[in-house]
């Protein structure tokens, strides 16, 4: 029965099939139409259509580098940087015609931090991270945000005043750092014979340090005043030493979406022309944390200078 309906239309010449052709390219359209009208991610890059798709942002989180990442009394997520992250997830809110995203909240590491953002399993990565050539080769960073530098932390009463002194002892550092390398690099010009330990994330690193298992602490400065300070530990240890490595902060996402990329460097811009950049920076730097510890780190010259920038390129208020 079907062949028989069918032959007749077959045995019509040009005009049916030119008619045919015409349904089956207005039925294509009519089912196209939706797709591309739909507010299911048309047109935005992978991570913003995500986001859009589920309403969600994943956030990568530190517990225990203050006063960028970390847990409150309550164990909720607190920072500089979480805050930073705040300003983008609104900024990506605009994006994608959303003003009601929610926030979801992923415990990172040192260690797993970049696979994190490589693998999708945070959108964007709100710690303590150096933004260098070589992982910019894996992933994307904001504008900088701080500058600090691997510095010693030691008992007080110890005589170390620069890493020479060093020399044959045990050094912990957090693995998967940038302090990490720092430490073997050093090691290996100043041929120190040093015995570099990891721990696997800050507050591992400290403890190893108060129970005697190494004779320094090797990381970031601020992250090792911010550290003396929520341990409230000002008479046991201290700061020294020269700089062993340069390292500007950035928030970290996925790379190859210049899309995402505007909106992380938008929500920079709209701080730095609304002039919230620096009382945000003095909240978390200059005055009483949330926590109760104080850190009274001026905001430096570079830093600055970074945040002025901002302000004055382009989409900035000058």
């Amino acid at each position: 029965m079907h062949r028989a309906r069918w032959r007749p239309i077959r045995a019509e010449a040009p005009l049916l099939s030119t008619c045919l052709l015409s349904a089956c390219l207005l039925a294509a359209s009519l089912l196209s139409g939706p797709v591309s009208a739909q507010p299911a991610g048309e047109g935005l890059s992978p991570t913003l259509a995500n986001i859009k798709a589920t309403h969600t942002v994943r956030i990568g989180y530190r517990e225990s580098s203050p006063p960028f990442s970390f847990l409150d009394h309550s164990n909720r997520p607190i920072g500089y940087s979480l805050e930073l992250c705040d300003a983008i997830v609104e900024e990506i809110g605009t994006e994608v015609d959303d003003a009601n995203l929610k926030v979801d909240y992923v415990k990172v590491t040192s260690d797993d931090r970049i696979p994190a953002v490589v693998d999708k399993k945070i959108d964007l990565e709100c710690g303590s991270t150096t933004a260098n050539a070589e992982r910019g080769k894996q992933v994307a960073f904001s504008p900088l945000m701080f500058v600090a530098g691997t510095k010693l932390m030691v008992p007080k009463a110890s005589g170390v005043t620069q890493v020479a002194d060093l020399k044959g002892k045990t050094v912990v550092v957090t693995k998967g750092t940038t302090n990490e390398q720092a430490m073997h690099n050093v090691d290996a010009k100043q041929k120190l014979g040093l015995n570099i330990v990891t721990a696997p994330d800050h507050e591992q690193s400290y403890q190893m340090l108060v129970d005697g298992k190494a004779d320094a602490f090797a990381t970031d400065d601020i992250l090792l005043y911010g550290l003396i300070a929520r341990h409230k530990s000002q008479d046991k240890f201290r700061v020294t030493g020269d700089y062993l490595s340069y390292d500007p902060y950035g928030i970290m996402y996925r790379k190859g979406e210049p899309q995402m990329k505007d909106v992380v460097e938008r929500a920079f811009r709209r701080l730095a022309s609304n002039r919230d950049i620096v009382p945000l920076y003095n909240k978390w730097f200059v005055a009483r944390l949330p926590t109760g510890e104080k850190l009274n780190v001026a905001l430096s010259p570079q830093l600055e200078e970074a945040f002025k920038a901002l302000d004055d390129s382009p989409g900035g208020s000058n």
